[in-house]
């Protein structure tokens, strides 16, 4: 779930972006990488569709084109899910799409859409992700509401405390450039 936090942090800049900004990253004070913002955020996103649809997956959901879910029907004896773990069942569509935000054909095509692009854009070689695209709206809707189904049908039922995913702001220290 933090993944998915860190990338839809990632998911914000980059959408907001005209041009890409440099970036500098340090390592203990001292400057070890240099060159375009999308060195972070193209990796964070691109982890946090991969770990969406494993947490999609785990709920029991699966994609059924680019903007329609289904439920899995089939595990593999090797695969974590959530049926495993004492009484809990599988997540219909219909209670992970009513329990969301957004209007229910948006939420579907949100949840679809980011196990489309970790199956299709990702996976494969195809024409490159646009940060302005619908699918960029749609993957802000899906980041914000798979760790909310996930705590509501993992960890509360289990009465286990969910983990802190958030991220947390930190205040801007003041740089002095008078050097």
């Amino acid at each position: 779930m933090r993944a998915v936090a860190i990338g839809h942090l990632a998911l914000g800049y980059s959408s907001k972006w005209e041009e890409v900004p440099s970036i500098e990253i340090l390592f203990d004070g001292k400057q070890v990488i240099e060159g375009k913002a999308t060195a972070f955020t193209n990796g964070a996103i691109e982890a946090a569709i991969i770990h969406s649809r494993a947490l999609l997956e785990f709920l029991g959901l699966g994609g059924n084109g680019k903007y329609k879910l289904k439920e899995v029907a089939n595990r593999q004896k090797d695969d974590s899910y959530i049926e495993k773990f004492g009484a809990l069942t599988k997540l219909s569509v219909k209670d992970a799409i009513t329990s969301s935000l957004a209007p229910p054909s948006e939420a579907e095509a949100a949840l679809a859409c980011a196990i489309y692009l970790a199956n299709k854009a990702l996976a494969h070689t195809t024409a490159s992700f646009s940060a302005r695209d619908n699918d960029s709206r749609l993957l802000d809707i899906a980041f914000k509401q798979i760790p909310i189904l996930v705590i509501n049908s993992f960890y509360i039922p289990l009465s286990i405390e969910p983990p802190k995913y958030e991220l947390q702001n930190r205040k801007k220290t003041a740089i002095n450039h008078s050097k």
